[in-house]
């Protein structure tokens, strides 16, 4: 199979390899309604030392414009907090102090702790993905994200990396398009 973009020497359909990505990740496409979308998630297997993002696009020939970060956050009012993921090209930043914090509709909104998204999301630091995320946390997608045509994202786990449609992350549970989430 031959990914839309990079120099990946292999390439699976995400569903036929389920055993190489984090648990959450792989029931996640299992079990993912929207069969169509899951269909179309593709595995690259990559070297686990070259996952942050500028180093992997420079060694993979993956565009930046077409890789996106899962950052969790965390969003606190009235001492009771609301964790959430939000999905941004890797090219721009998460408006966390503005967008997050009024759609989430709190007081004050920051990155969650390193330890935190680990043990909450059942997933590597550095391969944090949209796919397998804790069912009630919302999910905030910049459009950007939503209108590529293929969009890299982490497989949950530091090695490898699962390229699909921005549509098809718009259909995950949770799902929220937002304009202006990142700049």
């Amino acid at each position: 199979m031959h990914p839309p973009f990079g120099n990946f020497t292999t390439a699976f359909a995400a569903l036929e390899v389920r055993a190489e990505l984090a648990a959450p990740v792989a029931d996640a496409l299992e079990n993912w309604d929207a069969r169509e979308a899951a269909a179309a998630v593709l595995y690259v297997d990559t070297d686990p030392e070259k996952a942050d993002t500028a180093v992997f696009c420079e060694a993979y020939d993956a565009p930046p414009e077409l890789s996106a970060n899962c950052v969790v956050v965390a969003a606190k009012r009235a001492g009771e907090v609301t964790l959430a993921a939000c999905l941004a090209l890797s090219t721009t930043r998460v408006d966390v102090n503005k967008a997050v914090r009024t759609h989430l509709g709190a007081r004050k909104a920051s990155f969650a702790p390193m330890d935190t998204a680990v043990e909450l999301t059942g997933m590597e630091y550095g391969g944090i993905t949209p796919l397998g995320l804790p069912g009630s946390w919302p999910l905030l997608i910049d459009e950007a994200v939503a209108a590529a045509p293929h969009v890299l994202v982490g497989s949950g786990r530091r090695r490898g990396k699962l390229i699909l449609p921005g549509w098809a992350l718009t259909r995950l549970p949770g799902a929220r398009v937002l304009a202006g989430l990142a700049g």
